[in-house]
């Protein structure tokens, strides 16, 4: 293996096509079926699908015997598969899977002037708008490491790529396309997964865990219509009152801490130990990389237990609101109601469904003075802790992390999810994960100014075609 080589093939394709290919595909508003239920009429998904197909099918030539199809199940979000034979000595029988997702989450207020989710602008190395980050770079990047290893005829075990729109949503239609395409996936024994994150752009980061997420919508009812506020204040308790009472079950307000013991898991010493390390690695980086405000501090001073906080321990987000008019508008009344949408991430560990049954017993039982709780659940999805890596993918990574970043790779959990992972946990316990990706500090995935950190992006495409070859030669 040349390794020089395999960087300049992969920069320069990254150069001469690939951003140019993400920056219109950011200009594609394909919002998952989550946060655009027309999604079929508004046809910004086919038009996603049709960019990637096409630069993918241009460069099947030089792959020979790649097929690609475009998969759509009655009724489901559409899902790319291509299909790449074993090649220079790998076995078809011994495959390699490559997963990301096309699709995107809303726009999200705050962009900076001149850009926007849908406004793709490039400046000092980075690629700002909605989804090139997370995840229209997969199929880009896993074909360029395909490509970099056929230009120098290295061992490649069979491949096959999926990108499915649907991951935004919480990945309800891929379950339906992998047992589809059984026949087709046979047994993967290496998944490389591109939609994670890294603690900084100096290494190489692998994913070794990700926290489930439940949630939905909570209402609270206390009348049948608003009333005025100096009428019935100290008679009717307010919907508010209420919602932060039961919220109360949950969290701890002052701390932070779910008080909720359902949602707690007991965390491998492994996981501990590498969060020290992440820590040391990135110091004040785990913190700072937020934009807080003036004057705010982080939710604890231990550098260790915030990298905990944000990998193995349950945490409460309240992501959106009803009930509550705008500023302007809002009078002397008290209110009939007020609903939240709540966002409980779990440990990885977590059954994801168990813990979606406690949150609605939780919030909704033994409601105060009486009050119409209800809880309409909409996620439930659980986490996902890697299995040990095999001592040749561990070399591999350690080599590749150093050829291409300079510097040794990092293990870290990551506060996300990506419900794939944890279905293919299940359904290939004996397969070797390699989840890595580009969202580092100030990439902003879901939020304003959201970007791709373009060189990282040309480093995990390397690090993906030397540790292809490096399977192929175990098998």
């Amino acid at each position: 293996m040349d390794r020089s080589r395999i960087q300049n093939f992969i920069a320069g394709l990254w150069d001469d096509e690939i951003v140019a290919q993400l920056t219109e595909y950011i200009r594609i508003p394909n919002k998952s079926p989550l946060f655009d239920p027309q999604w079929q009429q508004h046809g910004y998904m086919d038009d996603a699908v049709r960019l990637m197909e096409r630069w993918a099918r241009a460069k099947l030539g030089a792959l020979p015997g790649a097929t690609l199809d475009v998969i759509r199940l009655p009724g489901r979000t559409p899902l790319i598969f291509i299909d790449i034979p074993a090649a220079n000595g790998g076995r078809d029988d011994d495959v390699v899977m490559l997963y990301g997702h096309l699709d995107k989450q809303p726009e999200m207020d705050g962009w900076a002037d001149g850009t926007g989710p849908w406004t793709p602008v490039l400046k000092d190395d980075k690629l700002y708008g909605r989804g090139g980050a997370d995840d229209g770079y997969a199929i880009f990047g896993s074909l360029a490491a395909l490509l970099a290893l056929r230009e120098q005829q290295l061992p490649q075990s069979r491949c096959v790529v999926l990108i499915e729109a649907c991951e935004e949503s919480g990945s309800y239609d891929l379950p339906h396309y992998v047992d589809h395409l059984a026949p087709r996936l046979g047994q993967p024994s290496l998944v490389v997964c591109l939609d994670s994150g890294c603690g900084n752009y100096d290494q190489l980061w692998l994913t070794t865990s990700l926290r489930g997420l439940v949630g939905g919508n909570l209402r609270v009812d206390v009348l049948t219509e608003g009333v005025h506020s100096g009428d019935a204040s100290g008679i009717v308790p307010s919907s508010f009152r209420v919602l932060r009472q039961i919220l109360s079950r949950l969290e701890d307000e002052t701390s932070g801490e779910i008080r909720a013991r359902d949602f707690h898991v007991e965390i491998p010493p492994q996981r501990i130990e590498q969060a020290k390390l992440a820590a040391a690695v990135l110091g004040a980086a785990v913190y700072s990389k937020f934009p807080f405000v003036d004057g705010m501090r982080p939710a604890a001073e231990d550098l260790t237990e915030l990298v905990l906080n944000r990998t193995w321990r349950p945490q409460l987000a309240v992501t959106g609101a009803a009930g509550l008019p705008a500023l302007a508008d809002a009078g002397n009344v008290l209110r009939p109601y007020t609903a939240v949408k709540l966002s409980l991430r779990i440990p990885p560990t977590l059954d994801g469904k168990k813990a979606a049954a406690a949150l609605k017993r939780i919030v909704e039982s033994d409601p105060p003075y009486g009050a119409k709780v209800r809880f309409e659940g909409e996620k439930s999805g659980s986490g996902w802790n890697a299995p040990q890596l095999a001592p040749w993918l561990e070399a591999a990574v350690d080599a590749a992390s150093r050829a291409y970043f300079g510097a040794p790779p990092v293990y870290m959990g990551e506060g996300g999810t990506i419900p794939f992972m944890g279905m293919l946990g299940e359904k290939f316990p004996d397969a070797q994960f390699l989840v890595t990706g580009v969202l580092g500090p100030h990439s902003n995935a879901h939020g304003p100014n959201e970007f791709l950190h373009i060189p990282t992006g040309k480093r995990v495409s390397m690090v993906v075609a030397d540790i292809v070859a490096r399977h192929a030669q175990q098998s």
